[in-house]
């Protein structure tokens, strides 16, 4: 492989713009899933279960995306590692946005029996696999083209992905809750959003395959091939070599996405069954708070460039553990302002944690094991934190009746958070162009 020349090399801003645009559509079609979950999931595929436990079993299959993520962290970090960034990169938006497409296309409880919610949840599989594999390429194409001082401004763009897909699919959600009543939306209106993915994937493709391979691995490459030495699987490498970064950056997770399935997606049970209020206005809070939290995270990402990883994180951490005391009670008012300033302020302060996270865990790891390593901590955290966040935080509801346990809850994975930004090392301005697991990197 010969060197990357710099005509080669694409335009930071067009990697970021294609990594964000591409990050959107996955993640849109992922949040569509979370949302649907909250509100249609359970009469449609689960309807001889009451209200409460139709949710719940609808959170079970949500958490079942969360369960194959690590296993798509596997697999597309191996590949990754081994064939490049770009290419993994293509495959994952194919893979995702084909199983929404068909999840729109699924026939009923009412029309199969329990072959629907069985569909439903292997989808479901498809679609967690696929986003495993998606963050780890997109974080890390930006990463290697963009320069060590501004790392953690550029790569926190396709970390915008989250907050800009839950943006559409909820303001695609809360169009049609506005133009449609209920009946309608459970009969047919929810597959509209759904089949809608086909179209956003395609677009999505066309911008993703116009950028250039990264050239941090193409020189690693090529090194490697000139060295002649064997290489080993890089999972293998990263359990010998690195295993203390893949438990920290799982550690640096909890707090970051336990909190954000709270303000997203449990926020839209607790506000209709515990609150009372319409589908409409928290959807609308939620429009909000994320079209915020969507300008605040290259925000955060720019001040960690300035301050450090560490100390932008845990402020995060320690702000969403102390909110969450406010957001319930601020749910319970009812008052369309007030659900917007909970939901608002949850996911700014999220975006502390999460703004500075691609760059953060691109820099634990080292060239030839930096997929693979990131990926696997990012996602295995996925399934204890994510994953089960809103399972956990219904089920805290039904048992209690009161909101204080889920408080309780985000602040327990806030410590644990706090606890692994202590023990981790300050990563700003690392040379990306290390090689070897066994590298020590600088900064």
């Amino acid at each position: 492989m010969t060197q990357p020349q710099p005509q080669q090399r694409t335009r930071i801003g067009k990697i970021v713009g294609a990594s964000l645009v591409g990050t959107t559509v996955e993640w849109y079609d992922f949040f569509l899933y979370g949302s649907a979950s909250a509100l249609v999931f359970g009469p449609v595929f689960f309807p001889e279960q009451s209200a409460m436990t139709g949710i719940l079993l609808s959170f079970a299959t949500y958490a079942v995306g969360f369960v194959a993520r690590p296993l798509g962290g596997l697999v597309f970090g191996h590949y990754g590692d081994r064939l490049g960034r770009k290419k993994l990169l293509v495959i994952s938006l194919l893979m995702m946005g084909g199983a929404t497409f068909l999840m729109g296309l699924l026939p009923t409880y009412a029309a199969i029996g329990l072959g629907a919610p069985i569909l439903l949840t292997l989808l479901r599989v498809v679609q967690g696999f696929a986003l495993g594999g998606e963050w780890g390429g997109a974080v890390l194409i930006v990463s290697e083209h963009g320069s060590d001082r501004h790392r953690g401004f550029w790569a926190s763009w396709p970390q915008g992905g989250a907050p800009g897909g839950n943006l559409l699919a909820t303001g695609v959600l809360a169009v049609l809750a506005v133009t449609m009543d209920d009946a309608v939306f459970l009969d047919w209106g929810w597959r509209i959003p759904f089949l809608l993915s086909g179209v956003l994937v395609l677009i999505g493709l066309w911008i993703r395959m116009a950028i250039s391979e990264s050239p941090v691995f193409q020189e690693a490459a090529r090194r490697a091939e000139q060295s002649g030495a064997p290489e080993r699987a890089p999972i293998l490498e990263v359990l010998r070599h690195q295993w203390r970064e893949v438990l920290i950056a799982m550690g640096v997770r909890m707090a970051e996405n336990v909190s954000y399935y709270v303000v997203t997606a449990f926020i839209l049970v607790y506000a209709t069954q515990q609150a009372n209020l319409d589908n409409s206005l928290v959807l609308n809070a939620v429009l909000i708070g994320s079209a915020v939290h969507f300008v605040s995270i290259p925000l955060w990402g720019a001040l960690s460039d300035r301050l450090g990883r560490r100390p932008v994180t845990a402020l995060g951490a320690a702000g969403v553990a102390a909110w969450s005391f406010a957001f319930f009670p601020l749910i319970d008012t009812g008052r369309f302002g007030l659900v917007v300033l909970a939901a608002t302020v949850g996911l700014v302060l999220h975006g502390a944690m999460y703004g500075p996270q691609a760059a953060f865990f691109s820099e634990l790891f080292s060239t030839r094991v930096r997929y693979s390593g990131a990926s696997i901590g990012y996602q295995l955290a996925s399934i204890a934190a994510g994953g089960v966040a809103p399972l956990i935080a219904a089920s805290l509801l039904a048992a209690f009746g009161s909101s204080l346990p889920v408080a309780l809850y985000v602040t327990a994975a806030s410590a644990l958070t706090l606890v692994a930004v202590w023990v981790s090392r300050e990563t700003r301005g690392s040379d990306l162009t290390r090689v070897a697991a066994t590298d020590t990197a600088q900064g």
